[in-house]
């Protein structure tokens, strides 16, 4: 893994002659993470970095997140981008509007389970459930350290039985349990169909750019490789990562934005 400003010359002769798409994870590298999902706001610096990037000719931009779509377009506020909710699972933006086939069909099942859930987990201080449609997290960042085993016994046996049905799949987070339908959809796969909508559109070589943090994104860093791609780990350099190339930070996401802005 390459220290992504340390490769700065190859990026900037590969990103020269190119339609540029950045996509990004919001919460860890667009925002830090938050002790809840609610305070993990968008600064007003970065929110006009993406729309100055946004308005640039050649250059599409896109957020790629966990979070339900309308509460992602709501917290990031810019318009004429890309949005992907639920982790891929809807998408919307120029040209583009869509929910994956067999998601809408778990929204019954998903209410049922975030109810049962916090009915189960109302007694573990700090844990927040939070439903999306689509998915839904179950967030223990502000539980205690002693009281986390009791938040994985129980999202298991609230879950277990519809996992054995085949009625969701479950998945461990950065503190966090996330609960989506049992459909072949990713991040990856999300990011595989922003680009195919763009490059139908555009005569010229598109590169796309993907920056995330958690285990989720690893899904989109599997398919940005060079030379059709730039795959950046927001974090400390992590071999255990698809990604090729890393930021320290979301600080250092934002000075990306700001050189982005000046190549183009």
């Amino acid at each position: 893994m390459e220290y992504l400003f340390g490769a700065w010359p190859d990026f900037i002769k590969d990103a020269r002659a190119a339609y540029l798409l950045l996509l990004a994870d919001y919460d860890g590298t667009l925002t830090p993470i938050a002790p809840s999902p609610p305070q993990a706001l968008l600064s007003p610096e970065v929110r006009k970095k993406l729309a100055v990037l946004a308005g640039k000719s050649l250059c599409s931009v896109g957020v790629i997140s966990g979070r339900a779509i309308e509460e992602l377009k709501s917290m990031v506020g810019v318009r004429d981008i890309y949005y992907a909710g639920n982790h891929g699972l809807e998408i919307e933006g120029p040209g583009l509007s869509y929910i994956i086939p067999g998601a809408e069909a778990t929204r019954r099942t998903m209410a049922a389970l975030a109810h049962e859930l916090e009915t189960t987990l109302k007694n573990i201080q700090g844990v927040i459930v939070q439903e999306k449609g689509l998915s839904l997290s179950v967030h223990y960042r502000l539980v205690k350290p002693e009281e986390t085993e009791n938040v994985a016994a129980a999202v298991r046996r609230v879950t277990m039985p519809h996992v054995d049905r085949r009625e969701i799949m479950v998945y461990g987070m950065k503190r966090n349990w996330e609960i989506r339908p049992p459909v072949r959809w990713d991040k990856g796969k999300a990011v595989e169909t922003i680009a195919r909508s763009i490059g139908a559109r555009t005569e010229k070589r598109l590169l796309t750019v993907f920056l995330g943090d958690d285990v989720t994104d690893e899904d989109a860093f599997g398919v940005v490789k060079r030379p059709a791609g730039w795959s950046v780990y927001v974090g400390p350099p992590d071999n255990t990562s698809a990604a090729n190339y890393y930021l320290k930070s979301p600080a250092e996401v934002e000075t990306l934005l700001e050189r982005l802005i000046d190549l183009r």
